[in-house]
């Protein structure tokens, strides 16, 4: 036998008890909905965040939502780049990617970053599988700009698989490589495609790890830190460029997504411990959420446990 003084020495703190009932009902608001998460950024270089970013995922599922992963892996791609001695050159903030640098491109994302994911995610349980966007050609591009070599714009979303993936119960993790208009591969932002990817399969929400707390109005002055704004406010901060570059297209894939019917827009801090689940499931949550006009939220379709979670739920 165990005695109290040895399993709870400082007995048991009730704070554990009301985060558990304030999220209560934001899973009711939750469960049965798809959401796109782009992942990226020092909580997917670190092998204990990424698998506890991980598992927060697989808690999410566990509850009834539908997670859809979108990655890049700029750093890796960049490591293995100087491993092949291959110049690593930017413009405008976007890789040149030559020929042979799409080849280490591809090999980085689908071969290393993205069976890093799946593995992590499956220590839980078999439910990731991981694709690129050139399986059943689900992310298709032409070439963004001649300077730029095999970097690509993306012309549009093939979304059956991933809605047949996520109908079989099974997490989508999707390597930003698109199949090219005249049949080669792309390198393709993953920002950008995970907008996209969330206006194609018609998600609640669109979720962007980064390493920063989220958008400021004045970086890096904590006091200008957003926590909310509109998708309009959002819309004239990319129009009027009043954003640091590496926010760009976080908010202008917002917007993109928004504009075609998804929800809400969050960009949060993927190194914040259970940044995830503190920004879905809770009051105040983190990071800096867009909103739309309304915000009126349809229930999706459900399983029967998860109907039942919502039948009094006003509408």
């Amino acid at each position: 036998m165990k005695y109290d003084t040895e399993t709870r020495p400082h007995g048991v703190s009730s704070i554990t008890g009301d985060v558990l009932t304030e999220a209560m009902p934001w899973i009711k608001k939750i469960t049965g909905e798809t959401i796109v998460i782009k992942y990226g950024g020092s909580a997917m270089e670190d092998p204990a965040l990424r698998a506890e970013v991980m598992a927060d995922i697989i808690l999410l599922k566990i509850i009834g939502v539908n997670p859809v992963i979108v990655h890049g892996g700029g750093k890796a791609i960049s490591a293995a780049m100087k491993r092949f001695d291959l110049p690593v050159e930017f413009v405008d903030g976007q890789r040149v990617t030559s020929p042979e640098a799409m080849d280490v491109v591809r090999m980085v994302l689908t071969g290393r970053v993205n069976q890093e994911l799946v593995e992590a995610m499956n220590e839980h349980g078999n439910m990731a599988v991981g694709i690129s966007g050139t399986d059943a050609g689900v992310i298709v591009a032409e070439q963004a700009d001649p300077r730029l070599g095999r970097v690509g714009a993306i012309t549009r979303i093939n979304n059956l698989l991933i809605e047949d993936l996520v109908a079989a119960d099974y997490i989508p993790v999707i390597a930003t490589i698109a199949i090219g208009e005249d049949g080669g591969c792309y390198n393709v932002n993953a920002d950008v495609a995970a907008g996209h990817i969330a206006a194609a399969i018609g998600a609640h929400k669109v979720f962007f790890l980064t390493d920063v707390d989220g958008l400021y109005e004045d970086y890096p002055n904590r006091d200008t830190l957003i926590s909310a704004m509109s998708l309009e406010e959002a819309r004239q901060m990319v129009e009027d460029g009043a954003i640091s570059t590496g926010m760009i297209p976080k908010l202008r894939s917002c917007v993109y997504a928004m504009d075609a019917g998804v929800k809400k827009g969050h960009i949060i801090n993927g190194t914040t411990p259970h940044a995830l689940l503190l920004e879905i499931l809770t009051d105040k949550g983190i990071g800096t959420m867009v909103t739309g006009d309304g915000d009126s939220e349809a229930a999706a379709p459900l399983g029967n446990f998860a109907a039942k979670l919502i039948e009094n739920r006003e509408a």
